[in-house]
């Protein structure tokens, strides 16, 4: 497989793994890189930069939206190797570096997998290693309040209810949001396609997820980069009232 790189906006990349995104933020050859995939998506995370003109060298640090292991895949590695920065909302640190962990269990999974794409969506997550833990020990919270100093000046967000700590990354001049997994577009266990919530099984605390999107509505944009599904353009702020309603 090949990463899908897209390029949304001048400097902004979302990239397609397998069945989830990460985000590249560019200003020259220096990069953000917002999210990592999945333990197996190693490689496409390398040659997405590479696709974009830049280097696991040259990523100034990773932001991470939320520490499930889809998201946290490589952050491990790209610190090791590179010494990289890894920066999360400070409720999430300690999730990064699983002092705890707030993940779908894999029994909630099996007592859903009568559900239609679940089955095939559980055989892909065992074959891209989602179920592997490569905890982020050197995980950081974020060095300041507003945007960061970093390429697309990303301003964190603090989106609880997927996660603790989940985070989504507003780019305001760019009219972006990266919403991680607290607004996506699709994913494979869902029926539904266009602005959502996952389904209620893979969050931690459902009725917080559903207020941040107020959150989330607050941000000017018109495009959104989820952490699953393609790339939303519209008003942010439609698209969160219109996954509100489908919630209930």
């Amino acid at each position: 497989m090949r990463a899908d790189v897209r390029q949304v906006a001048d400097g902004a990349y979302l990239v397609h793994g397998n069945n989830t995104n990460w985000v590249i933020l560019t200003d020259g050859d220096a990069a953000t890189l917002v999210d990592t995939g999945y333990p197996g998506d190693r490689q496409l995370v390398l040659d997405s930069l590479a696709a974009v003109g830049s280097s696991p060298e040259a990523v100034q640090a990773v932001l991470i939206t939320h520490a499930h292991n889809d998201h946290l895949g490589s952050a491990a590695y790209l610190h090791r190797a590179h010494g990289t920065p890894v920066y999360l909302h400070n409720a999430e640190v300690p999730h990064a570096r699983r002092e705890f962990l707030q993940q779908v269990t894999v029994g909630a999974v099996l007592s859903n997998v009568w559900r239609p794409g679940v089955l095939p969506w559980l055989v892909h997550v065992l074959r891209a290693g989602g179920t592997e833990q490569h905890p982020v020990t050197a995980a950081e919270a974020f060095p300041a309040e507003g945007a960061l100093d970093l390429p697309g000046r990303p301003v964190p967000v603090h989106t609880p209810g997927h996660t603790d700590g989940h985070a989504v990354y507003h780019l305001p001049d760019l009219g972006i949001v990266i919403s991680g997994d607290a607004l996506v577009s699709g994913h494979a266990t869902a029926r539904l396609r266009g602005p959502q919530l996952l389904p209620a099984m893979f969050d931690h605390a459902r009725a917080r997820a559903v207020d941040s999107l107020d959150l989330i509505a607050r941000l000017d944009g018109d495009i959104l980069l989820p952490g699953h599904g393609p790339v939303h353009h519209g008003s942010v702020r439609e698209a969160a009232g219109q996954a509100r309603d489908r919630a209930r």
